[in-house]
C-alpha cells in the first residue's frame, strides 16, 4: 500500500517578495517612531518643558496604546480582512503624525502619541497575517518573517540617522513628519500588491474586553510613575491594585466568552507561551536601555543628536547581522537553544554598561552585546508563535506576539525608566550641592534636563557643581539599570533552556 504523496506548498514569486518589501514600511516606521523620539527628547523637553511624569508619558504612551490595542486589531483583521485594517491604520497613523509634529503643549503631544499608538496597533498583526497567507512554503515563510523583523531593526538604524540629521537643521516636530511620505507609499501600492481577503476568521470584538485590555496596563503604569515621582502613596498603590484587578477580570472574561479577544488556549503550547512571554522581557530590556543610552550620549556626554545617532548605529547593525545569522542556523539547531544561548551571551552587555562612565565606547559596546544576544528572540520567537496557531487565528496570534514586544517596550520605558528616575532623584537628594535654591533643587531632582536648565540659570559657583552632580546621578542610574538586567537575562535563558529540554524528542 503506497503512501500518499504530499503536494509541496506553492512557493512565492516576485509579486509576493515585492509585497513583503511594502509590508516592511510600517515595520520600519513603528521602530523609527521610537528611536527618533529618544533623540528628540532633549530639544523637545527644552521647548515644551514637560514635568518628569509628562516626559515619561510622552515616551511610553505610544507603546502602551499599541500593546493595548494590538489584540483588538488582530481580531478585527481576522474578521474584516487584514488589508483593509492595515491600510486604514496607515492613514490614521499619518494623520496622528501630523498632529504630533504640530503639538504646542505636553498634553497635546501625549494625545497625539496615543493616537499614533492606536493606529500603529493595526500595522504589525495585519502585516504578519498577510505574510503567513502569501508565503506558504515553510522555509520561505521563515525567511520572510526574519526579513520583516529586520525591518524593525532597520527602522532603529535609519531612525537614529534620519532623526539626527533632521534635528541638526529643524525643530523636534520634524521627526514625526518622516511617516507621511513613507505611509503614502504603502497606501498607494498596498491595494495592488496585498491580497484582499487575507483573514478568514469570524471572531467578534467584545467592547468590554477592549476597554479592560487598555485600562489594565495604563492603570498599572500610572501607579508605577507615581511611585517613582512621589514615593508610596494611596494614589500609586490604588492605581496598581486597580490595574491588577481589571487584568484578572479580563482573563476571567476571556475564559467565558465564546469568541474571546485573547485566546488563552494558545498559551497551552509551551513554545507559544515562552516565546510570547519572552518577548515581553526582551522588549523591556531593549527599549529601556535604548532610552537611557540616547539620553546619556546627549545630556551627559554632550553629543549632538546626529553624533548620538551615529554612536547608536552599531547596535542596530549588530542586531541586523545576528538576525540573518540565526535565521540560517534555525534549520540546524532548535530555535529555543539559539534563543537561550543568545540570552546568556547578552549578559556581557550589562557588565560593560556598568563601566559607562569610562567612555562612550563602553556604553555602546554594552548596548551592542545586549541587543545582539537578544536578537534571536526577536527573529525566531515570532515564527514560533505563528507556527503554533491555526491559520484562522493568524491575526490574533501575531497580535499576541507583537503585544509581547510592544508591551515589553512600554514596560521597559515605564518600569525601568521610572526606576532610573527614582534612582536619579534619590542620588540628587543625597548629593545636592550647597547653596542651590529650593525651586532649582526641586527641578533638578525631577530630571536631568531640569537640572541642566536650572544650572544654566545659576552662577557658575553653584551651577557647575549642580550640573556635574546631575550627570553623576544619571550615570549612577545607568549603572543600577545594568545590574537590574542581569537577573532578567539569567531567568530568560534558563526558562528558554527548559523549553528546549521539554521539546526534545524521545
Amino acid at each position: 500500500m503506497s503512501a500518499a504523496v504530499r503536494t509541496p506548498p506553492e512557493r512565492a514569486g516576485a509579486r509576493e517578495w515585492i509585497a513583503l518589501a511594502v509590508l516592511g514600511v510600517p515595520a520600519v516606521l513603528v521602530m523609527m517612531n521610537m528611536s527618533v523620539l529618544y533623540l528628540a527628547l532633549p530639544t523637545l523637553s527644552a521647548e515644551l518643558e514637560p514635568s518628569a511624569s509628562q516626559l515619561l508619558w510622552i515616551t511610553d504612551i505610544y507603546g502602551f496604546m499599541v500593546a493595548g490595542a494590538l489584540i483588538t486589531m488582530g481580531v478585527l483583521g481576522d474578521r474584516l480582512g487584514h488589508r483593509r485594517v492595515l491600510l486604514t491604520g496607515a492613514a490614521a497613523f499619518t494623520a496622528a503624525s501630523l498632529l504630533a509634529a504640530s503639538s504646542t503643549t505636553p498634553e497635546m503631544l501625549i494625545a497625539a502619541r496615543a493616537a499614533q499608538g492606536i493606529a500603529a496597533a493595526s500595522l504589525a498583526p495585519s502585516s504578519l497575517a498577510v505574510i503567513r497567507s502569501i508565503f506558504r512554503d515553510p522555509q520561505q515563510r521563515t525567511l520572510a518573517i526574519t526579513i520583516w523583523m529586520l525591518s524593525f531593526m532597520g527602522g532603529g538604524a535609519v531612525g537614529v540617522i534620519v532623526g539626527g540629521v533632521l534635528l541638526e537643521f529643524f525643530s523636534w516636530g520634524a521627526v514625526f513628519l518622516v511617516a507621511v511620505p513613507t505611509m503614502a507609499l504603502l497606501l498607494v501600492t498596498g491595494p495592488f500588491l496585498l491580497p484582499k481577503h487575507s483573514g478568514g476568521g469570524s471572531g467578534r470584538v467584545d467592547p468590554l474586553s477592549v476597554a479592560m485590555s487598555l485600562l489594565t496596563p495604563l492603570a498599572i503604569v500610572y501607579g508605577i510613575k507615581q511611585l517613582a515621582v512621589d514615593g508610596p502613596g494611596l494614589a500609586a498603590v490604588g492605581a496598581i491594585a486597580a490595574g491588577l484587578t481589571v487584568g484578572a477580570l479580563f482573563v476571567r472574561r476571556q475564559r467565558r466568552l465564546r469568541t474571546p479577544l485573547l485566546d488563552l488556549s494558545l498559551f497551552r503550547n509551551p513554545a507559544f507561551a515562552v516565546s510570547a512571554g519572552g518577548m515581553v522581557v526582551v522588549g523591556m530590556m531593549l527599549f529601556g536601555t535604548s532610552l537611557l543610552t540616547s539620553q546619556y550620549l546627549q545630556l551627559v556626554l554632550g553629543f549632538s543628536p546626529l553624533e548620538a545617532g551615529l554612536w547608536q548605529l552599531p547596535t542596530a547593525v549588530a542586531g541586523t547581522v545576528v538576525a540573518l545569522w540565526v535565521s540560517g542556523l534555525a534549520s540546524r539547531f532548535q530555535p529555543a537553544a539559539l534563543m537561550s544561548a543568545g540570552a546568556a551571551f547578552a549578559l556581557l552587555g550589562p557588565l560593560l554598561l556598568t563601566q559607562a562612565d569610562r567612555g562612550p565606547g563602553f556604553l555602546v559596546a554594552g548596548s551592542v552585546l545586549l541587543f545582539a544576544g537578544l536578537t534571536p528572540f526577536m527573529a525566531l520567537g515570532t515564527g514560533l508563535v505563528l507556527g503554533a496557531a491555526p491559520p484562522e487565528r493568524a491575526g490574533a496570534a501575531s497580535a499576541i506576539s507583537e503585544t509581547g514586544a510592544e508591551l515589553g517596550g512600554a514596560l521597559g520605558i515605564a518600569i525601568l525608566g521610572s526606576f532610573a528616575t527614582a534612582v536619579y532623584g534619590g542620588y540628587m537628594a543625597d548629593h545636592m550641592p550647597d547653596g542651590v535654591p529650593s525651586a532649582a533643587a526641586r527641578s533638578a531632582r525631577e530630571t536631568l534636563v531640569g537640572a541642566l536648565d536650572a544650572a544654566g540659570r545659576l552662577p557658575d559657583a553653584i551651577g557647575v557643581p549642580l550640573a556635574e552632580t546631575a550627570r553623576d546621578a544619571f550615570t549612577h542610574g545607568v549603572h543600577v539599570h545594568a545590574l537590574v538586567l542581569v537577573p532578567l537575562l539569567v531567568a530568560l535563558s534558563l526558562l528558554t533552556l527548559t523549553l528546549r529540554r521539554r521539546d526534545r524528542p524521545d
